[in-house]
């Protein structure tokens, strides 16, 4: 299966596990790279870069296939040194950054002069152009379907990915709402490149995080997932539990929400804290509606091959025979 996304970064098939807070550790990460993918390891994930250039040789020790690391370029209650976070990226030779959040233009001339590729992560076509503009090399188009934050506008991938394809010269990425071959073929045949995929590597053997959260995604349909942040303009579509009800009402009373209102509720630690131990109503944490397809816990390597083939499977028989 060969894309412009495959060719560019080296990869067998094109299918990209994006970053992810807490999950994109060299075991997830690696994992999906030596299945033919690529893997993602989240920069901020580490408390610091240093940590960060000890995780990017744990992985390399794990795989000797193509990875990337995830920066997440946000405000922060705490500042974040994001320029030393990119300069460790750099000084320890890893050539595939995906950027999220802000306009990642300050750190492209660095990246650049390491010869690094850079897949900028986005959720509306203006947005999109603007990458293309400064310098990205592809793009990951974000519709409203996603986990995480999906924007303020709304719109769906049926409609996204082929004004991207129509629109943009680099390559992009569908995100969001994708798990299964199905997908694969869809994203392709709407003049994806590729597809990336965050919340259904979750749900996979290796992913970090704690057997409960799996099978609480598992059992899960499309309607469980919840939207907050609205009246903020910060929209993050979340799983859907108690902490994230407790928020939605607390957005509905009348008034402005002040960040300060949720800030108890949110806290990144009470989600990592969720990973690890189980407790599904520790805290939040994000998942994209693709939950309502996800049915299994399967290895990456099984949910790769079992992706890829299903596509094939899809584009050499199924669409042959509705023209023929």
């Amino acid at each position: 299966m060969r894309t412009r996304i495959t060719e560019s970064l080296g990869i067998e098939f094109p299918i990209v596990q994006g970053g992810m807070q807490w999950v994109g550790l060299a075991e997830m990460a690696s994992a999906v790279s030596n299945a033919g993918g690529l893997g993602i390891l989240t920069g901020l994930t580490q408390t610091s870069p240093a940590e960060l250039v000890n995780e990017i040789e744990r992985c390399r020790s794990m795989t000797a296939k193509p990875f990337a690391v995830n920066l997440t370029i946000l405000p922060t209650i705490k500042p974040i040194p994001y320029q030393d976070y990119a300069q460790a990226i750099v000084d320890s030779g890893v050539k595939i950054v995906e950027t999220a959040g802000r306009n990642p233009e300050p750190f492209l001339p660095l990246f650049k002069s390491a010869g690094i590729k850079v897949i900028h992560k986005c959720t509306s076509i203006r947005h999109a152009l603007k990458a293309e503009k400064i310098g990205c090399d592809m793009v990951s188009v974000d519709g409203f379907e996603c986990a995480g934050h999906p924007g303020e506008d709304d719109v769906t991938n049926m409609i996204l990915l082929p004004l991207a394809a129509k629109r943009l010269k680099i390559p992009f990425l569908a995100s969001g709402g994708l798990g299964d071959g199905k997908g694969l073929a869809a994203a392709l045949a709407m003049g994806a490149d590729g597809i990336n995929m965050g919340t259904r590597f979750m749900v996979t053997r290796e992913a970090p995080i704690h057997e409960k959260v799996k099978q609480k995604m598992v059992e899960a349909t499309e309607l469980d997932t919840s939207l907050i942040y609205r009246t903020l303009s910060n929209t993050a579509r979340v799983f859907k539990n108690s902490v994230a009800q407790q928020v939605i009402d607390i957005e509905s009373r009348p008034g402005k929400t002040q960040f300060e209102d949720l800030q108890s509720l949110v806290q990144g630690a009470k989600g990592r804290e969720l990973f690890d131990t189980g407790d599904l109503d520790k805290g939040i944490w994000s998942a994209g509606m693709i939950v309502g397809l996800i049915d299994d816990i399967p290895t990456c390597h099984e949910l790769i091959s079992r992706i890829v083939a299903e596509a094939e499977e899809i584009i050499k028989r199924r669409l042959i025979e509705a023209v023929s």
